[in-house]
Formats: C-alpha cells, structure tokens, sequence
C-alpha cells in the first residue's frame, strides 16, 4: 500500500516490530512528513526557538535490557509515549519510520538525526494497536505528553 510521498504504510503492530527486528537504526519521527521535513533538514527547540542539528526522532531500536521479551510491545510503548502528538501539532502530524545518522541530542534527550532515509508510514491502526497493548499491561505508565498549568 502507498501514501503519499510515495511512501509505504505499515498497517500492523506486528508488521511494523518484524521490520524493527530487521533493520537497525530506524527511528519514529511525529510530523507532516519527510516532504516537508526533508526541506528543513532541522528541528527547532520549540521553547527557544533555536534550530537544533538535525530532526528530532525517537529510536525504535530494541535496547539489550528488554532481554528478548516482545518486541510488539517495545514498538507500541515507543509510539504510545508520543501518541499525543498529532492532536497538539495539528492537522497532518503523523507518525513516520526512518533511517539516519545522529548528530547530537534535543532539550528532551531526543536523537537529533541527519542524513534522513523514510521508510514508511505509520499508520492510524498501529497506534491504535499501541495503545491497546499498553492498556493490557499490569503496570500503568503514562505518555511522554506534558499538561499546562
């Protein structure tokens, strides 16, 4: 299945953890998409507007501690914990997979990537199925997401 910008779209949980145990380096990125994003080639620290070196993403690399336990839910905790995105970003803020090389971190002690390869979409369903899989868990933890005073 194609999306825009000509990009794939992984519809499955599943589908998107067997394409994190194949290739390493992969990282989510929130936003309108490598279209537009490709053309700024940074982020900007929204707090103080200064430009960061490279796009802010999130790694989907299953770390060593996880100890082979799943790795559908080790996607679905990484995409539950910035799942709020889209509803405070705006409309066409969604969730894309890609490659790339670190270059330094943001405010949150996010990677900041260059040299940016997409690869697919992410789509609706997964984050569905992301926040399903947290739901069934015995141990709540809540997402990323920061409310107002």
């Amino acid at each position: 299945m194609s999306a825009p910008q000509g990009l794939p779209v992984v519809s499955g949980l599943a589908d998107l953890a067997r394409l994190v145990e194949r290739r390493q380096g992969l990282y989510v990125r929130w936003s309108k998409g490598p279209g537009t994003d490709l053309g700024k080639v940074s982020s900007t620290d929204e707090l103080t507007g200064v430009p960061m070196p490279g796009l802010s993403a999130n790694p989907l690399d299953v770390e060593e501690w996880w100890e082979g336990r799943s790795v559908e839910l080790w996607v679905a905790r990484r995409l539950y914990d910035y799942a709020h995105l889209p509803h405070e970003k705006g409309p066409g803020v969604r969730p894309w997979v890609l490659r790339g090389r670190e270059t330094g971190r943001g405010p949150d002690n996010e990677p900041l990537v260059v040299d940016v390869e997409p690869v697919c979409w992410i789509a609706d369903e997964v984050i569905r199925a992301a926040r399903a899989a947290v739901a069934r868990q015995e141990r709540d933890w809540g997402t990323l997401r920061r409310s107002g005073r």
